[in-house]
């Protein structure tokens, strides 16, 4: 499962067991015209997502068993440039937070899946104030710690962290 495709597909899967409601309301955060000064916390479809967290990451990591150390580093590899590639000023004037909980809520974005991901990506007033998954940030390292024994070394150069991308953080 090296490549992108692989890592939003398994993403996908782990969503499918919870439901109808769940997606349905992943489709109205995406489809969502956000208002000015939106409040969702604790709303539909906002809190039907978040309720649904810890199970959809359950079910990631059962998805992920059987997987090799290679392929959980390809994975990590592949939520590294996510997470790395919405570190944008602009996303974060949305989401709020310190420096970690702008990574959570960078987390949330991609546990989202695809469409959220990249609807958020070209308009980053679909992004939801304080809406966190700090689980999916490490997610697939912290898997490879537990079944390998240490942390996958991904090679890539890039941070996940906060403020890591130059080219998200005017100056």
């Amino acid at each position: 499962m090296k490549n992108e495709e692989g890592f939003w597909g398994l993403v996908e899967a782990a969503w499918a067991p919870l439901g109808v409601d769940v997606d349905q309301a992943r489709r109205e955060l995406t489809d969502r015209t956000p208002a000015p000064d939106e409040d969702l916390y604790g709303k539909p479809p906002l809190a039907v997502v978040e309720a649904s967290l810890k199970e959809f990451l359950s079910n990631l990591g059962s998805l992920s068993e059987g997987l090799s150390a290679d392929e959980l580093t390809d994975l990590d590899r592949v939520v590294e440039r996510k997470l790395y590639d919405i570190d944008r000023a602009d996303i974060q004037a949305v989401t709020d937070g310190s420096d970690d909980g702008f990574l959570y809520a960078r987390g949330f974005i991609v546990a989202l899946g695809r469409d959220f991901y990249t609807a958020v990506a070209e308009d980053p007033k679909k992004a939801v104030l304080d809406a966190e998954c700090e689980g999916m940030c490490y997610f697939f390292a912290h898997l490879h710690r537990e079944r390998f024994g240490a942390f996958p070394d991904t090679g890539s150069g890039i941070s996940r962290e906060s403020c890591s991308n130059p080219a998200g953080w005017p100056s």
